[in-house]
């Protein structure tokens, strides 16, 4: 049985939304992908809230994350993520154009999966959420934990 999770795009820069569709439709991925452009949006969707109130489907097979976005940055979400028993388990990528050793130490110390640099270059662009999205959506196999009840002995085990 295949369980297509969708993927959760949250970027508040319209230009890098539809280079990310773009390069993800390149690799004809079935999955869904929800585009939110700030971090409230974000949340909302994660905890099935304001307009995403009574959504189907469960967790997003990855979330790719944008760092400077309004309301709510990507670090933020990231904590909030990482924090909850219910979404820890949901592989988060910080997909930014920032270099900056504090950023990226502090996405690492929260939790985050991956780190991405976005290419200034469009074909190097494409190819890493190319990349990114196969890795993320079919390769990478789901943690378990956290997306569903284990006793104490299976995780023993």
């Amino acid at each position: 049985m295949t369980d297509l999770k969708s993927i959760l795009l949250a970027e508040d820069n319209p230009n890098d939304v539809e280079l990310t569709l773009e390069a993800l439709a390149q690799h004809n991925l079935a999955n869904e992908v929800v585009v939110v452009e700030d971090g409230v949006e974000a949340l909302d969707y994660l905890y099935c809230r304001g307009e995403f109130h009574g959504r189907s489907g469960g967790n997003p097979a990855v979330v790719l994350l944008d760092l400077k976005m309004p309301k709510v940055d990507g670090l933020e979400v990231l904590r909030t993520i990482k924090s909850d028993p219910a979404l820890k388990g949901v592989p988060v990528v910080l997909l930014t154009s920032s270099r900056e050793d504090r950023d990226i130490i502090d996405g690492y110390e929260l939790g985050v999966n991956a780190y991405v640099v976005k290419p200034v270059n469009f074909t190097d662009f494409i190819d890493a959420v190319k990349q990114l999205g196969v890795f993320w959506a079919i390769i990478n196999e789901r943690n378990i934990v956290g997306t569903k009840e284990l006793s104490s002995s299976q995780l023993r085990a």
